[in-house]
């Protein structure tokens, strides 16, 4: 059976199930799927870059944005370093907040948070972590849909078992479910590193 649409995956589900009665549940087994998705997934697709204006302690991130990957000043090119909320303030009070260039950053409610204060507006180049697309009836098939179909029905018959009581074939689609989400992981990965892994090791002649 192919499934490449929200259409295909609900029926899908629904005949894994062996249950033709639970069109408008199947919805919220797969809305179940994909916030733990959303928890658990991170691959390069799902990277983004976009450049933020910074002028404030506080600067508004994308809608779409889940998780930070690489931030920096556009104008040095100076990495900024993530720390805790409590770091920012510390220093913050120990330079009674005198405003330069951005060196530090954290996530504050929601919003990027630069220590110091800038002193100009300052372009943020940033590469983050993007929310999957959720599907629905408009917006019927997304990236992950497209790569790993296993993902999502597994995902979703999981949360079919709380609603259906007791299935003693959960266990099984766990495993599967995992192993779906750990095989779409390491292809992330040997994409990114060429199949080599990541080396950090510096080469012995060349660049340093």
């Amino acid at each position: 059976m192919s499934i490449t649409t929200y259409a295909e995956l609900k029926t899908a589900i629904q005949d894994f199930l062996n249950r033709d009665d639970l069109s408008a549940t199947v919805d919220t087994f797969i809305d179940l799927a994909e916030a733990r998705m959303q928890r658990e997934i991170r691959h390069y697709k799902m990277e983004a870059i976009t450049q933020l204006t910074a002028t404030t302690q506080y600067t508004t991130l994308p809608s779409d944005f889940l998780q930070p990957i690489r931030l920096s000043v556009n104008s040095t090119g100076r990495a900024l370093e993530a720390v805790s909320r409590e770091n920012l303030q510390d220093r913050r009070y120990a330079t009674n907040d005198t405003a330069q260039e951005p060196r530090f950053y954290g996530i504050t409610d929601g919003q990027l948070e630069l220590y110091p204060t800038p002193s100009e507006s300052f372009a943020i180049d940033t590469l983050y972590y993007q929310k999957i697309t959720p599907l629905d009836g408009t917006n019927t098939s997304n990236w992950l849909l497209e790569d790993a179909p296993d993902a999502y029905l597994y995902g979703a018959l999981i949360h079919s078992a709380p609603y259906l009581a007791d299935d003693p074939r959960t266990t099984i689609w766990a495993a599967l479910y995992q192993a779906a989400v750990d095989s779409l992981h390491k292809s992330s990965e040997d994409t990114k590193w060429g199949g080599a892994g990541l080396n950090l090791r510096a080469p012995k002649y060349g660049i340093r």
